[in-house]
């Protein structure tokens, strides 16, 4: 049953999150954009701050309200906590009789709570814990008011309402007053939000919360018709239009970086000058990178052409042979943080016009 919070009732619940031994870590403003790091107070949000977004283009803007989440998603996601781009996975030295003895183990993560998780967010974290699976954090979804310029999680089927996965809901409600909608997932979601002392959400409440949702739901910026998709994309993979998109590619990998998704590694050893410790780091790495393939007698997908068509398809075809899924959560980041703005709904839907 969803109960109302004011608005300082988002204060007492970092707090309570805090109290119960969370590191909570949500959105904030930082050099120009907003990404997501440790949160005291809601001081700490992007409060009043929206943000512009198209294809190689990203700008905050001043909202004319004070709204606590009124943004789409910016060029972090959570994947920065769920699968770190740095980790050291052991560190050893060389003893006097030639043994190695390891110096340091992992240390332990902390327990994090998650605060201004989007509904394609929350899609994009499930799909990564099949993949690297991890301790679960307390997660505090949001659901959308408004979309962003290149967002089209209603394609995908990902939002931009919360169906699941969350402890706790919100729906940031500005039309009369400032209050948020609240359903909890989960039993200690609804003990958490029982420490608040929330309100009862009448009609009048529900109503303007499910005006939220369908104002987001019509204002996606992009469409993606995934009808047979993985079958559309793997009967054409000598399509022309793999050609065109490889003379616009720079192969940066931005769009992997950016992406909920995209889990791809690398593993580095490292002996110090003096050849007596060494260590093991595992950071991210994209199939963007010509290395990345590298096999006996060299890469195995040396152009543009064959890495923009790898991370294209598996993303959304062959990722269902892998997980029973898209890959593709419908956030629009690698559009809009792809320096020459390649949109990944217009070179479907170009395959699609044209299906060979």
């Amino acid at each position: 049953m969803a109960v109302t919070l004011e608005r300082p009732g988002v204060d007492a619940l970092l707090a309570a999150l805090a109290d119960r031994g969370y590191t909570v870590v949500g959105p904030t403003v930082a050099q120009g954009a907003i990404v997501y790091d440790e949160l005291r107070t809601t001081d700490d949000l992007p409060v009043g701050w929206t943000d512009e977004q198209d294809g190689g283009h990203y700008r905050l803007l001043k909202r004319d309200d004070d709204a606590l989440f009124g943004y789409a998603v910016g060029p972090q996601s959570w994947k920065k906590f769920q699968l770190p781009a740095e980790v050291r996975l052991w560190r050893a030295k060389l003893g006097e009789d030639g043994a190695l003895t390891e110096l340091e183990q992992p240390a332990p993560g902390p327990r994090y709570a998650f605060v201004g998780v989007r509904s394609c967010e929350l899609h994009a974290m499930a799909i990564l814990d099949r993949v690297r699976p991890g301790d679960r954090p307390f997660v505090v979804a949001v659901n959308c008011g408004q979309a962003g310029g290149t967002c089209f999680c209603v394609s995908m089927g990902t939002g931009p309402t919360a169906d699941s996965g969350y402890d706790l809901a919100l729906t940031e409600v500005l039309d009369d007053g400032h209050y948020f909608v609240v359903d909890a997932g989960s039993e200690e979601g609804a003990a958490v939000l029982a420490k608040l002392s929330p309100g009862p959400a009448g009609p009048e409440e529900e109503a303007a919360a499910s005006r939220a949702h369908a104002r987001a739901a019509e204002q996606m910026g992009r469409e993606m018709d995934t009808t047979g998709i993985h079958e559309l994309l793997l009967a054409n993979l000598e399509h022309p239009r793999w050609d065109d998109v490889a003379d616009r590619c720079l192969t940066c990998g931005n769009c992997t970086m950016v992406c909920p998704t995209c889990f791809c590694t690398t593993v580095e050893d490292v002996t110090d000058l003096a050849g007596e410790t060494v260590e093991r780091t595992q950071s991210w790495d994209s199939c963007f990178t010509i290395d990345y393939s590298h096999m006996h007698g060299g890469s195995v997908r040396n152009s543009a052409k064959s890495r923009y068509r790898q991370w294209m398809t598996h993303k959304l075809a062959t990722w269902f042979d892998q997980f029973g899924s898209s890959g593709c959560v419908g956030c629009g980041r690698c559009i809009t943080w792809c320096p020459v703005g390649i949109d990944i709904t217009e070179e479907v839907a170009a395959i699609r016009a044209d299906d060979r």
